[in-house]
């Protein structure tokens, strides 16, 4: 009976692992599948924080200039937003795991905790620090994306979300217009560069 016994929990431990290592397995693809978020918000920051922000803040520009850079700092998140809601509404009806769904939950929790980071600051400072405010957005989107890495067992995002974290603690030393630069470069090296190469794997995958 003991050794009945045995055999069924020895068989249900393989089951359980076996249903974890597919979830795991699974959360890879959809994450290379996802890889072209990472591309169309890496890009969609890099352009706002250092064409829209950076440059202009180094360089004399022209009234009408200014007011295009302003309409585009607006657009280019907006459009982005957009076209990330429409690409999950066209893969709502594909396979959801749990991993999955942590994932998602985690992204929209930072939505809403960067937030209420930002009424705190200004509730406690009675003013918006802008100096203050990007290094501390930039440490609480490296702690998203190191637990993604973490979640899917992807290495490269995983180091992507470290160099985030620490490019928050160095723009921490510096005035807001370099702060600019330096988060641009972190989603160039967070999302842009992991998100081309997670994309390319996926299609690599494909006609493999």
């Amino acid at each position: 009976m003991n050794r009945k016994q045995d055999t069924e929990t020895s068989f249900t431990q393989d089951q359980a692992f076996h249903t974890i290592h597919e979830m795991i397995q699974v959360s890879k693809q959809r994450m290379k599948n996802d890889g072209i978020l990472f591309i169309l918000w890496g890009w969609t920051y890099f352009i706002t924080l250092f064409l829209l922000n950076f440059i202009p803040s180094i360089l004399v520009t022209t009234p009408p200039i200014m007011d295009t850079v302003r309409f585009l700092r607006w657009v280019l998140p907006l459009v982005a937003l957009l076209l990330t809601i429409l690409y999950l509404y066209k893969r709502r009806k594909q396979v959801k795991t749990y991993a999955s769904i942590t994932l998602r939950t985690i992204w929209i929790t930072l939505l809403f905790t960067m937030v209420a980071v930002n009424l705190i600051h200004f509730n406690v400072l009675g003013a918006t620090n802008f100096e203050l405010q990007h290094p501390i957005f930039m440490v609480l989107i490296a702690f998203a994306i190191i637990i993604t890495g973490s979640i899917i067992r992807y290495n490269l995002v995983v180091i992507g979300g470290i160099v985030f974290g620490l490019l928050a603690y160095l723009s921490s030393h510096f005035a807001i217009q370099t702060q600019l630069l330096i988060e641009a470069c972190a989603w160039l090296v967070a999302f842009v560069i992991p998100g081309h190469l997670l994309y390319a794997s996926r299609k690599k995958n494909n006609h493999a």
